[in-house]
């Protein structure tokens, strides 16, 4: 049976080059966290890594290696579900990983990977220019995640965008929507709240957003305003401004009487 109430907590980080502080930073905040009473924890889109791309790829792991291994001993440790917003994950594509975000369980295994659907090829009107398929292999599968907190739907940043997926989610059963991001400070000021709050409203379901903050090299900045949404599209918590970490609870009497209140999940046509 799962529980009636939890935290949640979404870390918002500003990573760089420097994967062991990086790292380092990822582990204290998921302690802090935890520290507070949080069982599901979220860490941000690239979380381990934001340099140059040569870099990244040179990095790249798989599943098993030392990155999610030092969050799965953490997650153990401290009995909490941690969300490893996402990694390069090494593949076999020459020149090219997947932007993959994991779900680890309290006993420290993994429930679910879930590879980065829709790629961030954009030129933005600051100037700068992003071409995510150049280095990253698509996925091509919704993910959930069954637990004892209830069912949770895996997406990473851009995916935000295309509410189809999230409609297939919540089609899965999805409760808890998770969406770390690394969101860029020129859409980020205008999209990043309102299509959050959208996405939660649509399906329904709890939002769980960590986020990456500020200058992370001297091209790349990105928005923050990490937060956890309820049902309702309330936003519960939302971390101010640079490193740190944002609790909320999940309560499910709250989604189930919102869920009953506005049906809408059961007034589809398409």
């Amino acid at each position: 049976m799962p529980p009636s109430a939890y935290l949640m907590g979404a870390v918002q980080m500003t990573s760089t080059a420097d994967r062991a502080r990086n790292l380092d930073t990822a582990l204290r905040l998921v302690n802090e966290a935890a520290d507070v009473g949080a069982k599901l924890i979220g860490l941000p889109e690239n979380f381990a890594f934001m340099g140059p791309e040569e870099a990244r790829l040179a990095s790249a792991e798989t599943l098993e290696g030392p990155t999610l291994g030092a969050l799965r001993e953490v997650a153990r440790r401290r009995g909490v579900y941690v969300l490893a917003g996402s990694i390069a994950e090494k593949v076999d594509a020459p020149k090219k990983t997947a932007n993959t975000s994991v779900l680890i369980a309290e006993d420290g295994s993994i429930v679910a990977a879930y590879r980065k659907i829709h790629l961030f090829d954009v030129s933005i009107p600051d100037g700068a220019r992003y071409a995510e398929s150049e280095v990253v292999v698509p996925g091509d599968k919704a993910v959930i995640a069954p637990t004892p907190l209830g069912r949770i739907g895996l997406t990473v940043c851009y995916d935000l965008r295309f509410p189809e997926l999230y409609r297939k989610l919540a089609q899965l059963g999805a409760e808890v929507l998770t969406i770390p991001a690394a969101f860029t400070l020129f859409t980020g000021k205008d999209h990043w709240e309102v299509l959050v709050r959208a996405r939660a409203i649509e399906n329904l379901a709890y939002v769980l957003a960590p986020a990456q903050v500020g200058r992370h090299s001297s091209n790349r900045q990105t928005f923050g305003n990490a937060m956890i949404v309820d049902p309702w599209g309330v936003v519960l918590a939302r971390c101010p401004d640079g490193e740190g970490v944002c609790v909320a609870p999940f309560k499910r009497d709250r989604l189930e009487k919102v869920r009953q209140e506005l049906p809408a999940l059961k007034h589809r046509k398409l």
